[in-house]
C-alpha cells in the first residue's frame, strides 16, 4: 500500500509566475516484512522530505516587526518504522547518518542497519554487475526504529530556491541542520517519549558527537546512547605534520594489522593478530613514542635501533623507515607496502589491494576499497528508493560528493585542530545514563582503532562514567559490515549496546 501527499497548489497562475512555489514536506508510505531471527517483522518504510524552516523577524505593514518562518533546506530521509506494536511512542528509534562529510546515509543504510542489504563480494572479489539487493537478516529493525538521514548537499537533500549550498557546508550549521531535522521528526511523528538514539560512521561519528551537545542544549532533548562507527571526534590524531607526531604513533599498529594481514611480519608475529597488536601497541606508546619526542637529540645508534623495531612492525624495509624519518606517512605506507608486487593496499580497507600505472609512485592516486563498493550501493538505491519505496524524484542521488568534501569549512576551530571530545564529555556529564559504543575495524587506514582508543582514553570522565564506554574489534576496515562474520557480529554488538542503553 502506498500513500502520498499532495503539494499545495498555487493560489493562482499569475501569482505562480510571479513566485516560486511554497517548498512542501513530501513523502511515500509502503508496507513491507523482513524475517529476523525467526521472527517475521512487518514494518512501515517513510520515504520523503521534510522542510527545515529557520524562525525569522520580518517587517510588518501594522506592527513593525514580527515573526515568520524562513525554508532553507528540504532533507530527505528513509525511516523505517515496526508496526502491531502496543505503545509506537514508547519504541527506541535511531537516527543514522554517514561521513564524508559530504556522504549519504546509503552505506548504514543499505550495509548493515536497514531490512535490506546490498549483496556483494568482500575484500579481493569485485562483485559484477548488475547488482541486487536482499533481505538483511542483520537489520538492527527488531531492536529499534530506525530513520535514515541525508544533509544537505548528499542524497535528495538540497537547499530550497534561493538558499545556497555552501551555507550548509560547515561544522557548526551541519549540526544544526541535522538536529533540527531530528527534533521535527520527533515531534510531527509524536516520538519524544522514545528512547532516542544516534549512529554515525566516519565524519558521520563527528556529527554524532556534535549532535549529543546540540541536542541537549538547544533542544533540550536527552539521548539514551551514541554508535560510533570507525570514529574520529578529535582530528590531531589523524593530520600527519612534521610538527604532529601523534599520528604516527597511533597508526602504526593498524599498519602492524596491514602487513598481518598481507603476510608481511616475520613468522612469530603472523602467528596471532591480537597477540602481535598487543605488542605493537605497547612498542607505540613506549619506545616509540620516547623516540619521537626526542626528535634530532635522538642519537644515531638509537635512531638505527628504532627503525628496525618500526620496520619489524610495518612491514617496510629498515631503510624506507630511516628516509621517513621514522613516521611513515599513510597514504605514502598503503603505496609502499607492497610496492614489490606493484599493488597497493587500500585506505578505507586495508585487506583490498589495487594496481596503479605508476608503481614508482610516493603515495596511492586512488583508494583500491572504494571503488569496488561504490558501483553496488549506487545501483542499489536508486532502483530501491523507487522501486520498493515508490519515491520518485529526476535529482541525482548524491552518494558521496567529494565537491561538499572539498567546499567543507570548520570556521570555528580556526588555528587549532577539530574536536568534539569535550563536547562529548560535557554531554555525558549532564546527561549520565547516555551510552557510547564504538565498533573499529582492525583494518581501517582512515579511523585507525588505536586512535579512537587514545582520543577515548583522553575524554576526561570521572570514574563512575567510564563503563557508559564501551567498544567493538572486527577483522575488517572503515566499513566492517561488507565483511560477512564483521557484519553479523557488529549486529550482535550494536544489539546488546541499544539493549543496554534503554531503561530497565
Amino acid at each position: 500500500m502506498t500513500e502520498k501527499t499532495e503539494t499545495p497548489a498555487a493560489a493562482s497562475a499569475g501569482e505562480a509566475a510571479k513566485t516560486p512555489p511554497e517548498p512542501a514536506d513530501r513523502f511515500v508510505v509502503t508496507q513491507h516484512r523482513v524475517r529476523v531471527g525467526g521472527r517475521d517483522l512487518a514494518y512501515t518504510a517513510t520515504t520523503g522530505t521534510l522542510v527545515l524552516r529557520e524562525e525569522t523577524e520580518k517587517k510588518g505593514e501594522q506592527e513593525g516587526v514580527s515573526e515568520g518562518e524562513k525554508p532553507r533546506a528540504s532533507v530527505f530521509f528513509v525511516a523505517y518504522t515496526l508496526r502491531d506494536v502496543a505503545d509506537a511512542s514508547r519504541r527506541p528509534v535511531t537516527f543514522s547518518f554517514n561521513g564524508g562529510p559530504g556522504s549519504s546515509s546509503v552505506w548504514l543504510h543499505l550495509g548493515a542497519l536497514g531490512p535490506r542489504r546490498v549483496v556483494m563480494e568482500d575484500a579481493g572479489k569485485a562483485t559484477q554487475p548488475p547488482f541486487r539487493l536482499t533481505d538483511n537478516e542483520f537489520t538492527l529493525l527488531d531492536e529499534t526504529d530506525l530513520v535514515f538521514v541525508d544533509p544537505v548537499s548528499t542524497g535528495f537533500s538540497r537547499p530550497v530556491a534561493g538558499e545556497k549550498a555552501k551555507e550548509f557546508h560547515n561544522f557548526k550549521k551541519d549540526i544544526e541542520s541535522v538536529g533540527d531535522f531530528i527534533r521535527l521528526w520527533c515531534t510531527r511523528n509524536r516520538r519524544w517519549p522514545s528512547p532516542k538514539l544516534l549512529i554515525g560512521e566516519s565524519y558521520g561519528t563527528t556529527r554524532a558527537a556534535g549532535l549529543s551537545g546540540y541536542l541537549q542544549e538547544r533542544h533540550g532533548m536527552y539521548l539514551n546512547g551514541i554508535m560510533l562507527v570507525s570514529s574520529v571526534l578529535d582530528f590531531q590524531t589523524l593530520e600527519f605534520l612534521p610538527t604532529n607526531d601523534l599520528p604516527s604513533i597511533v597508526y602504526l599498529p593498524s599498519y602492524t594489522a596491514t602487513a598481518w594481514y598481507h603476510g608481511r611480519l616475520a613468522p612469530e608475529l603472523q602467528k596471532d593478530l591480537r597477540a602481535t597488536l598487543d605488542q605493537a601497541e605497547a612498542f607505540a606508546t613506549g619506545e616509540y613514542a620516547t623516540a619521537l619526542l626526542k626528535g634530532s637529540a635522538l642519537g644515531t645508534a638509537a635512531r638505527e635501533a628504532i627503525a628496525a623495531k618500526v620496520a619489524r612492525f610495518t612491514g617496510l624495509s629498515q631503510d624506507y623507515v630511516e628516509r621517513s624519518n621514522l613516521r611513515p606517512e599513510i597514504m605514502r605506507f598503503c603505496k609502499e607496502l607492497l610496492r614489490d608486487e606493484r599493488r597497493t593496499v587500500g585506505r578505507l580497507d586495508s585487506r583490498f589491494t589495487g594496481v596503479e600505472r605508476d608503481a614508482a609512485g610516493a603515495e596511492i592516486a586512488t583508494d583500491p576499497s572504494f571503488a569496488p563498493i561504490l558501483g553496488p550501493y549506487t545501483a542499489t538505491l536508486n532502483d530501491y528508493v523507487r522501486g520498493e519505496l515508490q519515491y520518485e524524484s529526476d535529482l541525482p542521488y548524491e552518494v558521496l560528493s567529494f565537491k561538499t568534501n572539498e567546499a567543507w569549512r570548520f570556521n570555528e576551530h580556526e588555528n587549532k585542530f577539530v574536536e568534539v571530545v569535550e563536547t562529548l564529555r560535557a554531554a555525558m556529564a549532564a546527561n549520565p545514563h547516555l551510552r557510547v559504543f564504538v565498533a573499529n575495524g582492525y583494518f581501517d587506514l582512515a579511523t585507525p582503532y588505536f586512535a579512537t582508543e587514545h582520543t577515548f582514553h583522553h575524554l576526561g570522565l570521572p570514574d563512575e562514567l567510564t563503563a557508559n564506554v564501551s567498544m567493538g574489534y572486527y577483522e575488517a576496515g572503515h566499513m566492517m559490515y561488507v565483511h560477512p562474520d564483521s557484519l553479523a557480529k557488529l549486529k550482535r554488538d550494536l544489539a546488546a549496546f541499544v539493549r543496554s542503553a534503554l531503561p530497565a
